[in-house]
């Protein structure tokens, strides 16, 4: 007997730290762009056909068409990127607060090369969103200062011509928020769906308290009507015990058959407001009625699967890769950096990761997003990571290092604002050391606002001689439970260290704007030195 397989949709689609989803089609192919912050390459690309399998295909800023972001806090750089096609091109538009703001690149195939950025100097606002009416014109949508508004605040409509790059027209004040006082009203898209025009937009910041609302207008330019149900997607009024929170930012699509969806952003909490994966990227189902969307229909929430649409091509996620053992010249998609890799500090040489120790430390005192972006080419920190995806998975590396001096390498876990776990091998009274490193940092204010204080504290939790050679590292989490472990070639591993909190390296002050990030690193922590540290492979399971 034949049974026919029911597929479903398993939230979230795009798990780990992929936040700020924008998403369009093209015919029967999906096309998806995330936030990446200070990680290089920068801005991924994801492909689908079913809206459940999702393939990353690119990264939209690179070198090659002159991405720039320092690494600093980790919560700045690149964020919010909207994508759309029209006319035989591919448009992101995005801003970059490590560079000059807002761009917009294009491509004639998602899959790359992008063009480079085209700046946008003649519309001030921040999460500019491009929209491409049924007309062919274009207009750039984007949220504001206006001292008239209670919160001071509001969204603005530019004509703009997108093959000058620059505005068409005058800029027109066309809605201000669904809440009095709203908090941090950004994330705008606009649609052009039937009789209406919808401005959907995040509402309440994005932590907890995260949200959808939407508002329409018969004519694109004219004042939008708030739909009374604002906000018509949250998370909020489940409370801080739910296993998903912050639900909002989100972009609609149209299926071919005229069903639609919605993906936004969500976080998955581990044991109480920790938010050690970062905003992943959820999806859930949309349904027009008395032309409004309904988000989430009959349950009002973002479950966690969904049937799959039967009438979508139905293609099986590529699996991420759980090895990697260098044995290509050219790095994975899973791999980044933290900030653009200008010096020349690694390389794959004969099947093996190599870093070069940098002076640069991994905890350098932290400098606020105020001011004039950093420029500077010769910043940088020897570091390659990947994102931590799951809850409960295995980080592992077999390393060979010689350090002298104030060199260190090994395994790192690392989010932003100088919260990290470092397990890494030096020197210490001439002796070869392995020692597991806490690092938290105290903060007052936000990062990217006026008065920004924060003191970072390094504690070595266990530390011991070991031998020279080879040694493989290894990380073990379930939930918050962290257990380093370490062992010779050929000598089965041993606990170094068990029972560190990863709560404490979760900075949720900041809103949990990014996730935790799992890599390698070198450093001579102010010296000068040509050592490097080799990596003959590393390795990510989930449990």
């Amino acid at each position: 007997m034949n049974h026919k397989t029911e597929h479903k949709i398993h939230n979230p689609v795009i798990p780990g730290f992929y936040p700020d989803p924008s998403i369009c089609r093209v015919g029967e192919d999906y096309y998806l762009a995330n936030s990446s912050f200070e990680l290089y390459p920068g801005i991924p690309v994801f492909h689908s056909t079913d809206l459940a399998n999702w393939e990353q295909i690119s990264y939209a800023m690179t070198k090659e068409n002159d991405f720039h972001v320092n690494a600093n806090i980790f919560s700045g750089g690149v964020m919010a990127p909207t994508i759309r096609y029209n006319d035989g091109l591919y448009y992101i538009i995005n801003a970059n607060f490590g560079d000059k703001g807002n761009f917009i690149v294009t491509a004639e195939n998602p899959e790359g090369p992008w063009s480079k950025p085209h700046w946008i100097t003649d519309v001030p606002d921040i999460d500019c969103s491009l929209f491409f009416d049924h007309d062919g014109k274009a207009y750039l949508v984007s949220p504001g200062d206006d001292e008239s508004e209670d919160n001071g605040r509001a969204f603005f409509l530019t004509p703009y011509d997108v093959k000058e790059f620059h505005a068409s027209g005058e800029r027109k004040k066309i809605w201000n928020s669904a809440l009095r006082k709203a908090w941090a009203p950004e994330a705008p898209h606009l649609y052009h769906i039937g009789d209406y025009y919808y401005l959907l937009i995040a509402e309440g910041g994005t932590e907890h308290n995260h949200s959808v609302c939407i508002a329409r207008s018969r004519t694109i330019d004219g004042w939008y009507e708030g739909n009374p149900c604002n906000p018509v997607l949250t998370h909020r009024h489940l409370g801080y015990g739910y296993p998903v929170e912050n639900i909002g930012h989100a972009d609609l699509v149209e299926t071919p058959d005229g069903d639609w969806y919605a993906v936004c952003l969500g976080v998955r909490i581990i044991e109480g407001q920790h938010m050690n994966l970062g905003r992943e990227t959820f999806l859930c189902p949309v349904r027009f009625e008395r032309e409004w969307p309904v988000f989430c229909p009959d349950s009002g929430k973002v479950e966690e699967e969904y049937p799959a649409d039967g009438k979508l091509l139905w293609k099986e996620r590529v699996p991420e890769i759980v090895r990697d053992d260098f044995n290509s010249e050219k790095l994975d998609m899973c791999w980044n950096f933290w900030g653009t890799p200008y010096q020349d500090f690694w390389k794959i040489e004969e099947g093996r990761l190599k870093l070069k120790c940098l002076p640069r430390p991994l905890d350098r005192k932290l400098r606020p997003m105020t001011g004039t972006p950093d420029m500077s080419r010769d910043d940088n920190v020897s570091f390659l990571g990947r994102r931590q995806r799951t809850i409960d998975f295995s980080f592992s590396a077999k390393m060979d290092f010689t350090p002298h001096g104030e060199e260190a390498a090994g395994l790192i876990v690392m989010q932003a604002s100088n919260h990290q776990f470092r397990l890494e091998k030096k020197c210490v009274d001439g002796k070869a050391v392995l020692s597991l490193v806490q690092v938290t940092t105290w903060q007052k204010g936000l990062p990217f606002l006026p008065g920004y204080e924060s003191e970072t504290t390094s504690e070595i939790l266990h530390q011991e001689e070991i031998p020279e050679g080879s040694l493989i590292l290894v990380l073990e989490v379930k939930g918050q439970d962290y257990h380093f472990m370490c062992g010779e070639e050929g000598v089965e591993l041993r606990t170094f260290y068990e029972h560190a909190d990863g709560k404490l390296i979760n900075p949720e002050e900041i809103g949990g704007m990014v996730g935790t990030m799992l890599g390698v690193f070198a450093a001579s922590n102010g010296e000068k030195s040509s050592c490097w540290a080799e990596f003959d492979w590393i390795e990510m399971r989930s449990f």
